[in-house]
């Protein structure tokens, strides 16, 4: 993601309807665990790490980008420029490894899988969310710099190749996948989806997203997937 449009979704994150929703999603995962010390692997601007410390955690982020690094310490985060591939963390050292929506810009996200291993404690958690399903590949991966949408098959061996136990993967935003499948259908050329929403508009998906929690949908197909995992 180059830093113009890290710089947009900044200016977007605070009320855009798909950044709540995954702060939302966060929490609820994150809430029940008993608060320890968290790393935040490709934390962008920091809003996910900023729920880690609400809820009590010793969170840093470890951002690649400079732009993103920036903006997240401007926040008040604390933040270290850092690859996924090559964690700037000791064995062994933390309880949670939290990753939303970063190890599909990584080419080598075995890697990636591994040093949340190795950065683990034995019990400790790792809570990753990427985006799901090869059919949604558009445009708007290009715009991102995705390198690859994930299957729920490949994203279960690539967490158990590392040598972590899946406690839960699910998937989320299946409700919005019929919608964003017709939106991107054909979009081939590089544009980000992520722009200012109507106010009316933005609390109607933010509900939409919202009823997944009552709804049994976390088997069907969605826009993203949920992996829980922890080290043995």
């Amino acid at each position: 993601m180059d830093a113009e449009e890290i710089e947009r979704s900044a200016a977007l994150e605070r009320r855009h309807w798909w950044y709540a929703a995954r702060r939302a999603l966060v929490r609820r995962a994150v809430r029940p665990w008993t608060p320890g010390r968290a790393v935040d692997v490709g934390c962008g601007m920091g809003g996910n790490t900023v729920v880690l410390r609400e809820l009590g955690w010793q969170a840093v982020g470890v951002e690649y980008t400079a732009t993103g690094a920036r903006i997240a310490a401007s926040r008040g985060i604390p933040v270290v420029r850092g690859d996924g591939r090559r964690l700037p963390i000791a064995d062994e050292s933390v309880d949670l490894v939290m990753s939303t929506d970063a190890w599909e810009h990584i080419d080598d996200d075995v890697a990636v899988a591994a040093e949340t291993f190795r950065v683990l404690r034995p019990g400790g958690r790792a809570l990753v969310a990427v985006p799901a399903g090869m059919a949604l590949w558009s445009g708007h991966d290009v715009a991102l710099g995705h390198v690859r949408r994930y299957e729920r098959d490949q994203l279960a061996e690539l967490v158990r190749g590392a040598g972590l136990v899946i406690d839960d993967l699910y998937s989320w935003n299946v409700l919005l996948r019929p919608v964003v499948r017709a939106r991107r259908r054909g979009k081939e050329a590089p544009q980000s989806e992520m722009e200012a929403v109507h106010p009316v508009l933005n609390a109607g998906l933010r509900v939409a997203v919202g009823m997944e929690r009552v709804l049994p949908l976390k088997r069907l197909p969605g826009v993203s997937l949920v992996v829980v995992a922890h080290k043995p």
